[in-house]
């Protein structure tokens, strides 16, 4: 699209020719806070003047990171309690990946169809669609892809398994949301197996779906969870979660078994921490179901096929992608200085679903004049 943007406030950008769009992608679930929060732009700040990189952490203590893991710990239920900051969301699961094949000695993964992980080698391995994996072939071996929500393809984790590793709720099908049964289905295989329960809410955490962490709706706790997007507050950050006596085993055999020169960051996981607690101090996450509510009232029309959505994180499906990029196209467009475009997205898996995860300080009205945008697009689109 090429658009060209000069600044972003709250859950608005502007282009440098002074028009403003409505931000309903937060730069793929990234600004869970909006853009340019002052109290994340305060700690960024003041960070700044105390020092950028230094060294890696365990050789030095950066005070950021140490506060940043305490307080995301203390969020999380005890067995989450040893926090290894990456640079983004791909590097964490490449970490947790290893984490599993050094903790059970085994090799084998277990994915799913349809899931979404990163773009690095290991990620990509694990992602749930041939089109994005056949290019960059051979990768890395055994790893199986199984269908989601599927009980039968619980008899796959057996004593050969490393690690399942899922995203909670899938992102880049249109928003799948897995059976609770399911789901704690295969959090007990795991158990009875031996295998580490992997949880990707790269997308789905930081109060996304109307709870901090999505794992929460289903009565699961992960051995590992990997966090990405929304984590640095903005900037680049990436982590995995696991207890302790698991992350041990990455320091010996070989010695420095999984390293990372600026994962965590100190500017990044500053910013992220001063996000997180404004995320919770102001009560962000408890509007999340009521405006998932309201989209849901106002995107009503016969080309809609269904409104997929968990919390403000939403698929709206419509008959085949070529109205779905009309729409998207349609939705930018600004017409005069009284209006405001629409900044939406598709997904990688699901070209005929339109992304909607928006700063979760998108106010009512907005919402209502985003609903209204997206249906006369709809209007004015093509059969």
């Amino acid at each position: 699209m090429a658009f060209e943007i000069e600044r972003a406030e709250c859950a608005t950008l502007y282009d440098v020719r002074g028009r403003n769009y409505i931000d309903l992608i937060g730069g793929i679930s990234v600004a869970n806070l909006g853009h340019g929060h002052p109290k994340v732009l305060s700690a960024i700040r003041e960070q700044l003047d105390k020092y950028l990189h230094v060294m890696v952490y365990g050789e030095f203590v950066e005070t950021p990171q140490v506060r940043y893991a305490a307080r995301l710990t203390s969020l999380l239920p005890d067995s989450l309690n040893s926090v290894y900051f990456t640079n983004s969301g791909a590097e964490a699961v490449e970490g947790a990946m290893k984490l599993a094949k050094r903790v059970t000695n085994r090799t084998r993964i277990i994915c799913f169809k349809g899931s979404y992980h990163g773009s690095t080698q290991g990620a990509l391995s694990a992602i749930g669609d041939e089109y994005w994996r056949q290019a960059f072939r051979p990768l890395l071996p055994d790893i199986w892809h199984l269908p989601y929500n599927d009980p039968a393809a619980l008899e796959a984790i057996n004593d050969s398994t490393a690690c399942v590793l899922l995203e909670t709720v899938q992102a880049e099908t249109g928003i799948t949301v897995p059976d609770k049964p399911w789901l704690q289905a295969v959090e007990q295989r795991c158990r009875e197996t031996g295998a580490l329960l992997m949880l990707d809410e790269i997308q789905a955490g930081f109060g996304r779906t109307g709870k901090c962490w999505a794992f929460e709706w289903f009565e699961v706790v992960p051995d590992v969870l990997l966090l990405g997007k929304a984590l640095g507050g903005g900037l680049p950050l990436g982590a995995f979660i696991a207890d302790k006596r698991l992350t041990d085993q990455l320091t010996d055999a070989p010695v420095l078994g999984h390293i990372t020169t600026f994962g965590g960051h100190p500017l990044s996981c500053a910013a992220g921490l001063a996000a997180l607690n404004a995320l919770l101090e102001e009560g962000w996450i408890e509007t999340v179901k009521s405006k998932e509510t309201l989209f849901h009232a106002r995107l009503k029309h016969p080309k809609i096929r269904s409104v997929r959505s968990f919390g403000l994180w939403m698929g709206v499906e419509f008959l085949d992608a070529s109205l779905c990029k009309q729409v998207i196209d349609r939705c930018l467009l600004v017409e005069d200085n009284a209006s405001s475009g629409l900044m939406t997205d598709w997904f990688l898996f699901a070209p005929h679903c339109l992304r909607i995860a928006p700063p979760l300080i998108l106010s009512e009205k907005q919402i209502e004049y985003a609903c209204d945008r997206i249906l006369k697009a709809i209007d004015q689109s093509n059969p």
